[in-house]
């Protein structure tokens, strides 16, 4: 896939789901939690990744659920929210342009300014969780 491609279909939100999870893995501060949280069901995490970028960029509704839950209780802030911002914005901008790939870091940046904020307010209040 070249770096002109723009995201148009779910095979372009699988390259960009497998390229930034596998950079993830092998990041020294985000993988060991992701590979301690995930565990051995890495592909149903990235099947579900699939999904709701597939949702979020392409309308294409084939996520249901809510993707903040799994995050409230882990031990997480603002570096590992920078390292996964950097790493996703690094990965989009390897892989793809246009529109959508514009969209999907100004997504991702929205997502991890909302987590981190839900994540501050938990653990300010010093509940294990609200969810």
């Amino acid at each position: 896939m070249s770096k002109s491609e723009e995201i148009l279909s779910i095979n372009e939100i699988k390259h960009l789901v497998d390229a930034f999870y596998g950079k993830v893995r092998r990041d020294e501060l985000l993988g060991p939690i992701f590979n301690e949280q995930i565990g051995d069901r890495w592909p149903e995490h990235l099947e579900k990744m699939y999904r709701f970028w597939q949702t979020v960029l392409l309308n294409e509704h084939s996520y249901s659920g809510s993707p903040f839950p799994p995050h409230a209780r882990l031990p997480i802030g603002k570096d590992h929210f920078d390292g996964w911002l950097h790493i996703f914005r690094e990965t989009v901008d390897e892989n793809f342009t246009g529109s959508k790939a514009e969209e999907a870091k100004w997504r991702a940046g929205k997502m991890a300014e909302m987590f981190q904020y839900k994540i501050r307010h938990i653990q300010s209040s010093g509940k294990k969780s609200i969810y």
